[in-house]
Formats: structure tokens, sequence, C-alpha cells
């Protein structure tokens, strides 16, 4: 459900955008106030508390914001508090962000590795993963993870690729498990 109501403000958002072409503007401005209210709970908790009621929420995102938003996320913030749908901000946020880079054709990889990547390394990557797909630019995501022995695990949504050693490894226990027992 939660998936849904963000998906609908996210795609009021979006038209807005485009028809208003402040897609770069709205786009940079929604990484902030993610950021904004990723890191500050007390403000989302404020904006959910039970006992403050909708005009007190209200006049809060206008002495936080005022002046320093545009005009249309201070309105989309009024509409979603109006709405009572402030408990879902961060994940109407963050599908808008999604459906920005989407649009975009913006790549987002998440990579994991054995041992820190050189620069050069991680620039021959990402070059490569821009030959070998749709989108124009990455958001690289890079982690070490020892256990992987080697080779790497490269995410982009809900595709894999796996060329740690670890998996090959388990892949060659898992064919020879097959030859045992036949």
């Amino acid at each position: 459900m939660a998936k849904l109501v963000s998906k609908v403000y996210s795609d009021a958002l979006f038209e807005v955008a485009r028809e208003k072409d402040l897609m770069d503007t709205l786009f940079e401005e929604a990484k902030g106030l993610y950021e904004v209210f990723d890191s500050n709970g007390e403000l989302l908790e404020l904006l959910n508390h039970p006992k403050l009621v909708r005009e007190e929420k209200l006049e809060m995102l206008q002495s936080v914001f005022s002046g320093r938003i545009s005009d249309e996320w201070m309105g989309f913030l009024t509409a979603i508090v109006e709405k009572g749908r402030q408990k879902d901000l961060l994940n109407i946020i963050s599908t808008f962000i999604g459906d920005v880079k989407e649009y975009k054709h913006i790549g987002v990889a998440s990579v994991e590795s054995a041992v820190e990547l050189r620069d050069e390394q991680k620039a021959r990557l990402e070059k490569r993963l821009l030959e070998t797909t749709s989108y124009v630019e990455f958001e690289m995501k890079y982690s070490v993870k020892p256990e992987l022995i080697g080779g790497l695990v490269i995410r982009i949504g809900d595709r894999v690729v796996d060329s740690s050693i670890r998996t090959q490894l388990y892949e060659m226990k898992r064919e020879l498990m097959k030859l045992q027992l036949a």
C-alpha cells in the first residue's frame, strides 16, 4: 500500500516537473529534502505526531522551508500534510528521485569487491557499464566484502552479475555434491 501511495504522489510531482520544465530543479531539491528528512528524525516525528493539528504542522513546514525550497515543493509538502500522508514522505521523495533517474537514464550500480578498487579500475568498470547498458550516467556505490575472496558482485536494479570466487566455489561444491549423490 505504501508503495502505491508513494507512486501516486511521485507521479503527480513528476508531471508538474515535466509540464513546468523543472525536472532538474525539483530533482536536486528532492535529493536535499530527502537528506534533511532522513537525517532529522525529529522533524518527521513532529509531522507525524498525533497531538499536533494539521495547521501546526503546516506552520512548522513554512517556518523550516519557506524561502529555501521552490514553490512547487512547498505546495507539494503542504498537500502531503493536508492529506495526512506525511508518514509516507520519505518513500514519496525516494520514489520521485528514482523516477527522475530513470527518466534521465541515470543508473545506480552497487559494486562489491573483495578488496578496494583502484580509481582506474572504477573508471574502467563504469565505462564498461555505460557501454553495455542504456544508461548515459551511473551513480556508483562501492563496498568491500572480503568474504567474496575475489571478483565482483554488481547490482543494477533487479539485475545481479556475480563473478565472485565465493560464488564460483559454491557452484563447484554443488556440482560435486551432485556427482557424489548420483
